[in-house]
């Protein structure tokens, strides 16, 4: 079964979660540390986490609070960031003073890095030198792992045997994944394809920007004026999944988060849900005590496919 990693997204992103410096930096210490006793194994940043002035706030928090965590707990987590191949990063040195200023304000903690999207599909040019000098790093020690992000099965083949000629593992794919995503687990998908090839699976926003943490009936929280129209599209939708995501909570005394995030575990991906609270973060680690049963999950599937309701595709993502 795989474990439950966290994200960062939130973090510094004003435009969609209506980050606020006061309010929620004194909070994010106790909720990194409450996930990573409690057993969740990964945190996920970016370079281009923050929005306006707050760009890279993300990887400069979590550096920050970091370096104040202990050794002990430091060990327990892998660190990934993901830098962006935006038009002016080019060739293999593309990502050197990328990759530099990411490891600046980490202060140096980071394990793996990933290529965030794929340029595959409108500057095929420019997508494998960049790759190559991430490779480049993992050669030369500067860091341990290698991963990619935004990439369908055809073109994460490529990838993977592009690196593989070269002897470099890749670690991790990960993508937009949950019951309002769910192409990953079709047939034919990228669950297969990272079976096949020995590739974590990583799944980003498995909680569907908060639409399956929304009980049948409720009405959506307060947010931003982006997530609120999400909510008013997705709600309707998605009352029949979310209705049979209650009965599966129900029977195990659980959240509808809960039952999220073990869906993507029942098909073999860590799930990255956004960690700001600590309440959160307590209600992500209770998920790790128990998981869904074969006949839970085919439930859940089937509904998740049925569904009229669908998230929107990340723009990034290749085939």
């Amino acid at each position: 079964m795989a474990g439950i990693g966290f994200g960062t997204w939130s973090w510094g992103n004003q435009l969609l979660w209506g980050y606020d410096p006061d309010r929620d930096d004194p909070e994010l210490s106790a909720t990194l540390q409450e996930a990573v006793a409690g057993g969740l194994a990964l945190v996920d940043t970016a370079d281009s986490y923050g929005t306006g002035r707050f760009n890279g706030r993300s990887e400069a928090l979590l550096g920050r609070i970091l370096e104040d965590c202990s050794g002990e707990l430091r060990s327990r987590l892998t660190v990934a960031t993901k830098l962006a191949p935006f038009p002016w990063r080019l060739g293999r040195r593309g990502f050197d003073r990328a990759f530099a200023a990411s490891q600046a304000r980490l202060h140096g903690h980071l394990q793996r890095v990933q290529l965030h999207w794929s340029t595959a599909r409108y500057a095929p040019w420019q997508e494998g030198a960049l790759l190559d000098g991430l490779a480049d790093l993992v050669d030369q020690g500067r860091v341990s792992e290698l991963g990619v992000s935004n990439l369908g099965p055809r073109r994460l083949r490529a990838l993977q045997a592009r690196l593989a000629a070269r002897g470099i593992p890749l670690r991790s794919v990960q993508v937009q994944m949950s019951l309002l995503a769910p192409d990953a687990i079709e047939a034919g998908g990228l669950k297969q394809t990272c079976s096949d090839l020995g590739i974590e699976l990583l799944a980003y926003s498995p909680l569907a920007l908060g639409v399956l943490t929304v009980s049948p009936g409720d009405l959506p929280p307060e947010c931003t004026r982006l997530r609120a129209g999400l909510f008013r599209r997705l709600l309707p939708g998605s009352e029949a999944l979310r209705a049979g995501m209650a009965e599966v909570a129900a029977a195990h005394r659980g959240s509808l988060a809960q039952v999220a995030l073990n869906w993507c575990r029942a098909h073999g991906a860590m799930p990255l849900p956004g960690l700001r609270r600590v309440h959160q973060a307590q209600d992500a680690v209770a998920a790790l005590a128990w998981s869904l049963s074969d006949e839970e999950r085919d439930q859940l599937d089937a509904l998740a496919l049925a569904c009229s309701a669908r998230m929107p595709a990340n723009p990034f993502m290749s085939a």
